[in-house]
């Protein structure tokens, strides 16, 4: 991969109270190492709108902005990474997306989600209907290359190994704080080698 001619286009989805402007160090690093960096502002981003009509916002977003057969690599941060991942696992990007990055999501819900009672938090509760949906099938993401990165020390995904998933690779990093995953080199650099790692050959359906 020496070139971004060999790189597919990533797109940074953020996460709940954020707009694109969280990735900024991210996207300035990536576009540096020469990967041609997208982003969308999720709206609202307050938790008032489920996580399905969000990602069908990221659906509409690579439809506008990319060709058909163009293959994409998504990083998703915290609600970012379960609104992608039902993007791939609900809406189609299982057939285009060949690298998945979720960092610090809470895959298996979060206790800070019951602070609230709207539905982005109501979707974003251990065994929420939503999350119960997404893991009774979490075997399509063997299909392509699902990386799951998370901080044991993080405080908003309680619990933290919330963030940890049955399939994929598993990259911890040992930062302090939750928004840190975007932010600090360490967590960049671990995405960096994601991104560049060669993607697997789909799997059929049939044989999952």
């Amino acid at each position: 991969m020496n070139s971004s001619l060999d790189r597919n286009p990533v797109i940074l989805i953020h996460g709940i109270w954020d707009t694109k402007m969280i990735f900024s160090k991210m996207s300035a690093r990536l576009t540096e190492l020469g990967w041609s960096v997208h982003s969308l502002n999720l709206t609202p981003n307050d938790g008032s709108l489920g996580l399905d009509l969000l990602a069908k916002q990221l659906a509409d977003y690579i439809s506008e902005t990319f060709d058909p057969e163009q293959p994409l690599d998504i990083v998703g941060y915290s609600m970012g990474g379960i609104v992608s991942r039902y993007y791939v696992q609900r809406l189609g990007g299982i057939n285009r997306v060949q690298r998945f990055i979720t960092l610090s999501s809470p895959h298996h819900g979060t206790l800070t989600a019951y602070s609230l009672r709207l539905p982005g938090y109501l979707d974003m509760r251990p065994d929420s209907g939503l999350l119960r949906d997404l893991n009774q099938d979490v075997t399509m993401l063997k299909r392509i290359n699902f990386t799951s990165m998370w901080t044991p020390f993080d405080i908003m995904i309680v619990p933290a190994n919330s963030s940890q998933m049955p399939v994929g690779k598993e990259v911890k990093v040992n930062v302090l704080l939750h928004r840190q995953m975007v932010t600090e080199p360490l967590s960049i650099n671990a995405i960096v080698e994601e991104l560049k790692a060669p993607h697997q050959n789909k799997i059929p359906l049939k044989n999952e």
